[in-house]
């Protein structure tokens, strides 16, 4: 049986979310081509002001919008999957799905009242949303009402562990479901920040309650927050690549306590390091700026456990399926399925950006890249490739067990992955040149004049080019998945055969391999908790010791 027949609540629940970020990612997608082509000159359908707008809309749908959507889409199926049960009550289960729709929509609506003159709402403050730039009370409590109905996702999460564990006294939590509740439990703790940034203070300033705030307080709330939503959009990508990818690959993970110690490492130091994105901010002392920084290359040590565990895991079902030699083995592995090849191909782009984190993250060299556009380059590598790939890749395997159809044009999925690998080669490769040329993100117009001399070799016409020509082939990339899951959504079922295995095979060396402490998610939140007062203490008390709302900027007119 599929899925879709064994649990159709949760089925349904897991579609209706995951319709959602493909929506917004078709949405964010097309605003993304479109910026692109405005800041290279290649084409100019709007003012330089509007481009702000839309900016705004690309960063919010990308980067919120479809990650959150689409990371309850898939651990609603991993939690349901793996515990063999529903959820609690589907009244609950529907309100917090609901809450999170109407707040994408309050907000969306702020942003496009940016570009049409009737709609009296201001949202184009970028993804960046602290003080002082301003925007619409509906903006704000648009992106409240996503976090915390993404809350109720994570309660609905711990319920059904709860009452598994109620059932199954002594057993060890079952993976899928051990990775969906520690990003959650993540999720709970840096989206924290940001609900006391835009509810305590956002909220009431737009509202004209309180006459200013303190832009460094809102800033370090936000960047408390936005550091670590990082890992909430990339742990989603590491629960495919453990559970999934090994299975794609013809074999099995090889080790399930790896992957749970990967998944606590991130749960631990993922939000006391949020500061290191604060280098340039002067109310922040340069001693905390050199711990933060020492703190934040810790990070690197979940990220080379799970490039060990997951290719030693794809060679293992390499192996299985015929591959010899030191590298020989490659070839073996399942290029032509792309729920495979996805998933490689984000994991390889992964890698690629994690070094140009480590220069992020570096006190010192961070100050010759941090406000070019070096920064979109990098990030385009992690969520727009390692994640949002991976979120594509996996639907060709996952939209077969929720709707209970087979995958359509199957050729065009085989191409698309190599398609949007190739497109993200070309623009994050001409953004990072760009930036290191001293190229200025968030600006509508750059005066590349200023910095054209730093490239001497080819110009800024060829790198421009670059720039193009890879938003296109993104864009394309995006239209070939658009394809293939509608016309998977809307298609038959019972027309042909399920040629989707839901099984996920268990790992070689199993849960019992560990010690039982890693399954303790009290010890492990408290831990979270001490390390992030620890981390954000000083600096918050250094903030605010001359007043919450002062010192601070009137607002900006709108």
């Amino acid at each position: 049986m599929a899925f879709v027949d064994d649990h159709p609540l949760e089925a349904k629940v897991a579609r209706s979310s995951i319709a959602v970020a493909i929506i917004a990612v078709a949405v964010g997608g097309l605003l993304g081509l479109l910026q692109a082509w405005f800041r290279t000159g290649f084409l100019r359908p709007f003012s330089a002001v509007d481009y702000y707008a839309i900016l705004t809309a690309h960063g919010v749908l990308m980067a919120l919008v479809f990650t959150t959507f689409f990371t309850v889409g898939l651990f609603t199926w991993g939690v349901t999957r793996s515990l063999d049960r529903g959820f609690h009550d589907r009244r609950f289960t529907w309100a917090w799905f609901a809450l999170m729709v109407l707040g994408t929509a309050l907000a969306f609506v702020s942003v496009l009242g940016n570009l049409v003159g009737w709609i009296p709402l201001h949202g184009a403050v970028l993804y960046t949303f602290y003080a002082p730039l301003e925007a619409s009370p509906t903006f704000y409590l648009g992106l409240a009402g996503l976090v915390v109905g993404s809350w109720g996702a994570g309660v609905d999460y711990l319920w059904s562990l709860y009452a598994w564990r109620k059932e199954n006294p002594g057993e060890r939590i079952p993976l899928q479901t051990f990775m969906s509740v520690s990003t959650m439990l993540l999720w709970f703790l840096c989206s924290a920040g940001v609900a006391v940034e835009v509810v305590v203070f956002l909220v009431p300033w737009s509202l004209g309650w309180i006459p200013r705030v303190n832009p460094l307080l809102t800033r370090t709330l936000f960047w408390y927050f936005g550091h670590a939503v990082v890992y909430f959009w990339l742990l989603p990508a590491y629960f495919i690549w453990y559970t999934l990818l090994p299975k794609f690959s013809g074999g099995r993970l090889v080790s399930d306590s790896i992957a749970r110690v990967v998944f606590l490492l991130f749960l631990l130091l993922s939000t006391p390091v949020g500061v290191h994105h604060q280098y340039g901010d002067p109310g922040i002392s340069q001693g905390l700026k050199f711990v933060q920084m020492t703190s934040t290359f810790f990070i690197v040590l979940p990220s080379l456990l799970t490039a060990f565990t997951t290719v030693a895991s794809m060679e293992h079902g390499a192996r299985q399926r015929g591959g010899t030699g030191r590298f020989g083995w490659l070839r073996a592995l399942p290029w032509e399925n792309p729920a495979f090849s996805g998933c490689a191909l984000a994991g390889i782009m992964f890698a690629a950006a994690g070094f140009g984190g480590m220069v992020n993250a570096g006190l010192n060299v961070n100050a010759m890249v941090h406000n070019t556009l070096w920064v979109p380059g990098h990030f385009h590598l992690t969520v727009g490739t390692a994640v949002a790939l991976s979120f594509m890749a996996v639907s060709y395997w996952l939209l077969p067990q929720l709707t209970g159809k087979r995958l359509r044009f199957r050729t065009l999925a085989a191409v698309q992955p190599y398609l949007w690998f190739v497109g993200m080669v070309f623009m994050s490769n001409a953004m990072h040149r760009e930036g290191l040329a001293g190229v200025p993100r968030r600006t509508s117009v750059p005066q590349y004049s200023q910095v054209a001399f730093n490239l001497p070799i080819t110009g800024f016409d060829a790198v421009h080019l670059q720039i193009v020509a890879g938003a296109a082939m993104l864009f394309v990339a995006l239209l070939c998945f658009l394809v293939v899951v509608t016309a998977t959504w809307f298609g038959r079922r019972g027309e042909a055969p399920l040629a989707v295995n839901g099984h996920v095979p268990e790992p070689l060396s199993g849960p019992d391999a560990g010690p039982r402490i890693l399954d303790n998610f009290k010890l492990w939140v408290a831990v979270a908790v001490v390390l992030i007062v620890i981390a954000y203490g000083i600096p918050l008390a250094s903030i605010i010791q001359h007043g919450l709302f002062a010192p601070g900027s009137a607002p900006l007119p709108t």
